[in-house]
């Protein structure tokens, strides 16, 4: 009788399966239509390669190959055995928000109310995902740079919106031209998000044209979503001016910031979002009923960073800029390489337009050929078609032996067309 029980359950198993199967097309378009324009991102599927191939070098990912300051992982353990693993307030711990009030005010003379202007996210990314939620009404138009990060879009597409593409072009110093973002404003554009320190191509936007941008989101009563993750890493005499310190800006301006990239904390996912009280509180409305808070040790983590000693962070910077200046400077040594160099983040954006190759050929023929990671250009938008992106953010030998085997690859590339 068991055996006979088992046999039918297998039989119907193996009926519902082949049902299931056969109606995958049917069930493919269940999905939501916001869906339809989005791809998987490139760079989770690199993350997935670098786990499969052996002796595989990645500057692909861009994750600080250090990590977190001591003071943080002692604030870890300390809130493990105090038992705060419990669920917290939506917008975040009181003692982080107001940790992060101070930061505004002693870095940019800028005072957030820490009850209603400041909002603890899940990473940087919910962050400017939770604008786009609270703020897009269907067909809004959002001004992203292209080529910018991989999250814009799909933010804007899954709210609803319609993205606009504002070329950022090597020819500029990959920077926004302001008279081709003000053809680029319609009687639809509500929202314009403006990244600097930039990823991907490393790029700082100066004072003279964060106050032509700013002036252009007042003229046009635009809201803007300011992501500064990369603020503290930044090269040289290079200065980051904070968006909501110009004219006119802090009302209309969403500072977005992130504790992944300063502080080594990626997995922590630990983000934030300040501004004026009525775009905060909209947010927080999508974010309650999303995630209801942010990891609650993964907070006080966050606070501790804040409120402790920062020289690890100038330390990492330092170590970035050494690696910086060589990798930049190898890559302008192979044929058909030019390469910008970055004022800020752990990003190169070499030029290889002239290989003749798309960058994901480029991309996936050194992955084949040299076991190298590398991000094509063409996944951060059509503008970044051209370029690869490499990311220092991990030790310099493996950099040296990751554009070793890239100039040994590229060289017997040359040879075979010849």
């Amino acid at each position: 009788m068991r055996n006979e029980s088992i046999g039918k359950r297998q039989t119907f198993y193996a009926e519902e399966v082949k049902e299931t199967q056969g109606n995958y097309l049917q069930m493919r378009s269940r999905r939501s239509k916001r869906l339809g324009n989005i791809k998987a991102s490139a760079i989770r599927r690199l993350f997935g390669l670098v786990k499969q191939i052996p002796d595989v070098i990645s500057l692909g990912i861009g994750e600080p190959d250090f990590t977190p300051p001591p003071n943080v992982l002692d604030a870890v353990k300390r809130a493990l055995d105090d038992g705060k693993t419990h669920y917290v307030l939506s917008d975040g711990i009181s003692e982080l928000r107001e940790a992060l009030a101070k930061k505004f005010s002693r870095d940019y003379d800028l005072f957030y109310n820490p009850e209603g202007e400041i909002l603890v996210t899940v990473g940087a990314t919910e962050a400017v995902a939770l604008a786009m939620q609270a703020l897009l009404n269907p067909d809004d138009e959002v001004l992203i740079p292209n080529p910018g990060f991989v999250c814009y879009e799909p933010a804007v597409l899954i709210a609803g919106g319609t993205p606009v593409s504002v070329p950022i072009l090597e020819g500029n110093g990959f920077k926004p031209d302001i008279e081709n973002v003000t053809s680029l404003i319609t009687s639809k554009s509500r929202v314009m998000i403006i990244n600097s320190p930039n990823n991907p191509t490393g790029a700082i936007y100066g004072y003279n044209e964060l106050a032509e941008l700013s002036k252009l989101a007042v003229e046009n009563d635009l809201i803007v979503i300011s992501d500064e993750v990369y603020e503290r890493i930044i090269y040289g005499n290079t200065k980051h001016y904070c968006l909501a310190t110009f004219p006119g800006m802090r009302e209309r301006t969403i500072v977005v910031n992130s504790f992944s990239k300063t502080y080594a904390m990626t997995g922590f996912r630990v983000g934030c979002a300040a501004g004026p009280r009525d775009l905060i509180s909209a947010m927080l409305l999508v974010h309650q009923f999303t995630v209801a808070c942010v990891d609650t040790v993964a907070q006080y983590a966050a606070t501790a960073a804040l409120e402790g000693p920062q020289d690890s962070v100038s330390t990492m910077v330092s170590m970035f800029d050494k690696r910086r200046r060589f990798i930049c400077e190898r890559l302008g040594e192979m044929e058909h390489v030019r390469c910008f160099l970055p004022e800020g983040a752990f990003y190169a954006f070499p030029n290889i337009k002239e290989f003749g190759k798309t960058s994901a050929e480029l991309s996936e023929y050194l992955l084949k050929e040299a076991r190298v990671v590398v991000t094509p250009g063409s996944a951060f938008g059509k503008y970044g078609e051209g370029y690869l992106r490499f990311s220092y953010a991990t030790s310099f030998e493996k950099i040296v032996e990751a554009l070793d085997r890239i100039e040994r690859t590229i060289r017997k590339l040359r040879s075979t067309k010849s």
